[in-house]
């Protein structure tokens, strides 16, 4: 029984310190019923804090996202900046309209201040990369975005950035993540009441002015959009975009164009998730505009869906991916075009086609990497996010991508032509690049690092029929690539790349096929060629994997 008398002693001295009335009564009701399952699920460690911060579900204890959990987080962040000479810095703090979000955000400028730093509040819920401007607009040292994106409803996260605009990399997570455990009681943590700014709207019209110098000057304006807020924080600054720069006022999704933490309408509030997409086709259906753009709840990625056989079509990431690339090449863009390495090898084509004033990158996953490409002019991964501004913001941003695809198929619009003909051009120039992805949502972690074990014992030495001539093990780093928990096998005419996701409890798979085209008729084959090679491939990793 010592290890239950344990697990209450540390739960009763957790509720002694509990600020939030919401968590300390949940809490006091498990300690009650003796729940010792609820209990242990919520007291068998700590959130772990990495480069994506925390991320977790609302709750008490340690094991969840809380007003315990920030305080501390934010102490060990405070602590972590003083330790590097940013005494009296400003830190800025935006957040989203989840559960909980405003007070997490509330509870981290008390602690700057507490800790004698200065901090500033964005004035209301808003889309991640106006904080991830704000931080460099306002000279800041740090930031911390409050969202948990498009997770479930019922979780919160923590989203830490530098001075430099761009999100954390090692070894500074591991830096905060040991001032965070060096916390020790939180009665020991000032949290004055009062102090830090809320800021006005200055910053926002900022943001909005540069969202001008993505765009041509003088380009046609014409495209009609339906858009969806996915419940999320994007649609007021969206609109404001979008009529700043004279587009038709996009139709909303009505919906879900207002910021509702339950997401009533969606299993999980990602546009990439099945069924996710429906009411925004649903509204495409009796609006008749040239493309749908939908982006997650905290607006820094960005959907985008075009008429198909009579319905529509959501594209692919790997897809914007590309017609940005080669919307950018058009108006003349010189800098590094970077990708991680999860996403479509066609950037590199496109990048190598521009001419000697483009480069072409590949970093490990996410854009904590990307943005640090030294001479970035765009960056992109498969997950919907894009960056084009890099010069404004150094982050993925839904609503600048989305101004740029709404020039984009404005500009095709003016010539009779579609964003899926500019695909088709693409494919002729480079080949068919067709991408897809296996994915495997677990309730028990091991079953991923089964899967990567018996990936990693038995390598498979052919794949949909192809012969793997290449298998690495990334986890060792490559000539370019600093380690990280990852797969990657080539082969003739595809690529495979296996990794645990960073931020859910999944396993997965990024599939390409490239298929040469000799011609635009010889696109249709092409097509059903590569489709059933990426279904053979799911089938065959499926089975290697054993999930």
């Amino acid at each position: 029984m010592h290890d239950d008398a344990a697990l209450l002693a540390r739960a009763h001295a957790w509720l002694a310190e509990d600020p939030d009335p919401e968590t300390r009564d949940e809490l006091a009701k498990l300690i009650e019923a003796g729940d010792a399952p609820a209990l242990a699920e919520r007291f068998a460690g700590t959130l772990q804090f990495g480069t994506a911060g925390l991320r977790g579900e609302l709750g008490a204890g340690p094991m969840r996202m809380n007003r315990s959990v920030v305080i501390r987080a934010a102490a060990g962040l405070a602590a972590y900046l003083k330790g590097k000479g940013q005494e009296g810095g400003l830190v800025v703090i935006g957040y989203d309209a989840r559960y909980k979000s405003a007070d997490f955000a509330r509870d981290t400028a008390a602690v700057m201040v507490g800790a004698g730093l200065r901090a500033a509040v964005l004035p209301r819920p808003l889309p991640t990369p106006v904080l991830a401007f704000a931080i460099r607009e306002l000279g800041a040292v740090a930031g911390v975005e409050v969202t948990a994106s498009h997770n479930p409803p019922r979780d919160n996260g923590y989203k830490v950035y530098l001075g430099d605009g761009s999100q954390i990399v090692p070894p500074a997570d591991g830096e905060i993540a040991a001032e965070i455990d060096a916390v020790a009681a939180l009665a020991d943590v000032p949290r004055p009441e009062s102090g830090w700014d809320v800021l006005g709207d200055e910053v926002l019209e900022a943001y909005l002015a540069r969202t001008d110098a993505v765009l041509a000057a003088g380009s046609p304006r014409t495209a009609r959009v339906v858009y969806t807020a996915m419940h999320g924080v994007g649609k007021d600054v969206l609109l404001a975009a979008f009529a700043r720069a004279g587009f038709p006022a996009p139709v909303l999704v009505a919906e879900q164009a207002e910021p509702d933490p339950a997401f009533p309408t969606v299993a999980f509030p990602n546009p990439e998730e099945p069924g996710a997409m429906d009411l925004a086709f649903a509204t495409a259906r009796a609006a008749r505009p040239d493309i749908v753009i939908a982006n997650d709840p905290d607006a820094d990625r960005c959907a985008v869906a075009v008429p198909h056989d009579g319905d529509w079509r959501m594209l692919r990431g790997d897809e914007v991916g590309a017609l940005l690339a080669a919307h950018l090449v058009r108006k003349g863009a010189q800098g590094v075009f970077a990708e991680s390495i999860v996403s479509s090898s066609l950037l590199g084509r496109i990048a190598e086609a521009a001419g000697p004033g483009v480069g072409h990158a590949e970093t490990l996953t996410g854009f904590k990497w990307i943005a640090r490409v030294e001479g970035l002019r765009y960056g992109y991964e498969e997950a919907l996010g894009y960056c084009v501004d890099p010069g404004g913001v150094r982050d993925k941003d839904g609503i600048t991508a989305a101004l740029l695809v709404a020039e984009l198929a404005s500009e095709l619009k003016e010539e009779g032509r579609a964003l899926t003909d500019l695909l088709d051009d693409l494919a002729v120039a480079h080949g068919l690049h067709a991408t897809d992805q296996l994915s495997a949502r677990v309730e028990d972690l091991s079953v991923i690092a089964d899967a990567m074990r018996r990936l990693r014992e038995q390598p498979p030495t052919e794949l949909a029929g192809l012969a793997v001539v290449s298998a690495e093990d990334l986890a060792k780093g490559t000539a370019s690539l600093p380690p990280t928990d990852g797969l990657r096998y080539h082969l003739e005419g595809a690529r495979v790349i296996v990794r645990p996701s960073g931020t859910e409890p999944k396993i997965k798979c990024y599939l390409e096929v490239v298929v040469p085209v000799a011609d635009a008729a010889a696109l249709p084959a092409a097509r059903v060629t590569a489709d059933g090679l990426l279904a053979a491939l799911k089938r065959d990793l499926a089975a290697a994997a054993g999930i």
